[in-house]
């Protein structure tokens, strides 16, 4: 019987001196009541409390901690949009007490929060401005947790806004909107490079022009040159320039039916081709010469007698 009595009063002794100490882990906080009344806020390590009258009713997480709010509501132009909002916030080491025992649920606080602040704020602003001004609702968002969540002994470090999600519509709408702005932008590089090419080819097609008329007037006038020089020769042997004109190009007649002959493959026929066809060239050149010749003549003539008619004219 005494032996019961002492196994007893050992695993008693056991059991009241593992309630005796407890441990407290890094950036936590233990709550600890006496017989149902608050005691004492103890920190990390090794902590010691009296068995059975004192109890360890709770702990207090330190660290940083996230919460991830979605909030649907509508914007100033009508369309449903989901936001992501991104809380983060901690309990201050001075504050555990009012953390513990003044509220209940944080995390549904600060949701409804979340939502008050931003249902808020969205309806006020066109899509589009929800998207520029996404910061502006974060801080919002923020002051007014603040401001709340101050006197429970939480801290809100940041707020963001992490998504924003239009209806499915209105993002097929805006993906319209986007692609059709960006084949505008195409359209008018693409509009701007076949002018830049069309100017060139232009340009090219000028000066090509430019310097095929330059090259054909040049080749004229060396032609000119030559011929000048022809006239020069023949008439250093006697002959007049009409007949040296006519011998030349009664020359060129057949250099030209010389240069004929050497082609094989021309379909090219000079007409007329007949033996007296040069003769002929030269008598008719050398006729055409005569009478203007002789109508040169006739005009100076004229114009010479009514010069006189006028000068008699003046002086009477």
């Amino acid at each position: 019987m005494t032996s019961i009595i002492s196994y007893i009063l050992i695993v008693v002794g056991i059991f009241l001196l593992f309630k005796t100490f407890f441990i407290v882990k890094q950036q936590t906080s233990g709550i600890v009541e006496r017989l149902g009344k608050f005691q004492s806020v103890r920190s990390s390590g090794f902590q010691l409390k009296i068995p059975i009258i004192d109890t360890v009713v709770g702990r207090i997480n330190l660290k940083v901690q996230q919460l991830d709010v979605l909030v649907e509501t509508k914007t100033k132009d009508d369309v449903f949009v989901k936001l992501k909002v991104s809380v983060q916030y901690m309990v201050m080491k001075d504050s555990v007490y009012d953390a513990f025992y003044k509220l209940e649920s944080p995390r549904a606080q600060i949701t409804s929060y979340v939502f008050d602040v931003v249902r808020a704020e969205v309806p006020k602003m066109k899509l589009d401005e929800v998207f520029e001004r996404k910061d502006d609702i974060a801080i919002a968002v923020k002051g007014e947790l603040n401001e709340a969540m101050l006197d429970y002994g939480y801290d809100i470090i940041k707020t963001l806004v992490t998504d924003i999600d239009p209806d499915e519509q209105v993002k097929e709408a805006m993906n319209r909107i986007n692609a059709s702005e960006r084949e505008k932008v195409a359209a008018e590089f693409e509009a701007e490079a076949e002018r830049i090419k069309i100017v060139a080819k232009a340009r090219a097609e000028a000066e090509s022009k430019r310097l095929q008329g330059q090259g054909i007037a040049d080749q004229r006038r060396e032609i000119a040159r030559g011929l000048e020089e022809s006239v020069d020769v023949l008439n250093n042997v006697g002959i007049n320039s009409q007949e040296a004109s006519a011998l030349i190009v009664v020359t060129q007649h057949y250099d030209t039916l010389q240069s004929i002959g050497e082609e094989t493959d021309t379909n090219l026929i000079l007409l007329p081709n007949s033996p007296q066809a040069g003769s002929d060239m030269l008598n008719n050149m050398i006729a055409s010469f005569t009478a203007s010749s002789q109508i040169g003549e006739q005009m100076k003539q004229k114009n010479k007698e009514k010069g006189l008619g006028d000068s008699t004219k003046k002086n009477k």
